[in-house]
């Protein structure tokens, strides 16, 4: 009778434990776990969409690692614009794991002596580009671990490469090896010298902040400039005070506020955009457009109560 109901209990109990199982969520993967099961390539070209040079990447990318993703920055770098691609994956490639293989074919330089390379971030990314300084602001951050040179034929289409096409031919058959799990050291010899970009920065003075505009945030047309959002708030401009600013030769007052709806729809302001870098828009509108801005062009604001003068 007792080893009856010791037997009825002990069921009881593993039948609770084995609900009490069921009953808890699966245990979602780690980023890294993920990443590991999958690579991840990040695409970004100068390419356009208006014809079938990022499908002919991609397709040779699959016909070596078709287990591979591959998401985009963007294919609309303005053409050959190596300071523009080198902004942009700058922005990006904080939000992706260590492992992710970025792509970049923004190569004015193709078919020349500049080097095609594979580089290895001390935060554990890879990046495979044209040796033209366009990972120059991300190494600048993130440390440099190794740089190659491209030189492996193996790593490379299997046809005669064209001296127009590094991105079909050598880019993107090295991202797509470098991802399916092939040893980095093998791409090619050490580049012990990378090709630097020398970016200019803001300068301050006791007058104000002298800087540049350095592109557009399209489609909205805002400009983006090269203002640090702190150096700006040394100038002793609060939120809804107007700072006094010269775009080329046109001399302005722009409201400072937090965000575009502080103004009314039409209105231009001056903010700090989500990078961190003093941007001028137009509330639902184009600012680039509406008063024919285009990058690269000269700006500066002034110290609060400092007048500026016009040239």
């Amino acid at each position: 009778m007792f080893s009856r109901i010791r037997l009825f209990a002990v069921l009881c109990v593993l039948t609770c434990l084995g609900a009490i199982a069921c009953s808890r969520p699966a245990a979602t993967p780690s980023a890294t776990q993920v990443s590991a099961a999958r690579p991840i390539i990040v695409f970004m070209t100068d390419f356009g969409t208006a014809n079938d040079a990022v499908a002919i990447c991609r397709a040779v990318i699959y016909g070596i690692a078709p287990e591979v993703r591959i998401t985009d920055i963007t294919h609309q770098v303005t053409p050959y614009s190596i300071e523009e691609a080198s902004r942009f994956l700058y922005g990006v490639t904080p939000y992706y794991p260590a492992g992710t293989v970025f792509l970049v074919v923004v190569d004015p330089g193709v078919g020349t002596s500049r080097k095609a390379i594979a580089v290895k971030s001390k935060k554990g990314q890879y990046f495979i580009l044209p040796d033209n300084g366009v990972i120059t602001p991300v190494l600048d951050r993130d440390g440099l671990a190794e740089a190659r040179e491209i030189s492996n034929q193996h790593w490379m289409i299997q046809a005669p490469v064209s001296s127009t096409f590094h991105g079909r031919d050598i880019f993107s058959p090295a991202a797509a090896h470098l991802a399916a799990g092939w040893e980095f050291n093998l791409v090619g010899p050490p580049v012990q010298q990378l090709v630097r970009l020398s970016p200019k920065g803001s300068v301050t003075s006791d007058k104000g902040i002298e800087g540049e505009i350095i592109g557009l945030d399209d489609p909205f047309g805002s400009l983006v400039t090269n203002i640090p959002g702190e150096d700006f708030r040394q100038l002793g401009y609060n939120v809804g005070d107007k700072a006094s600013v010269r775009i080329g030769k046109k001399v302005i007052a722009l409201p400072f506020a937090k965000t575009f709806m502080d103004v009314s729809v039409g209105e231009s302001l001056l903010y700090i955009d989500s990078r961190g870098r003093v941007g001028i828009a137009v509330n639902q509108g184009s600012y680039s457009k509406k008063f024919n801005i285009v990058p690269p062009e000269k700006i500066f604001i002034s110290r609060k109560g400092v007048p500026i003068r016009v040239r």
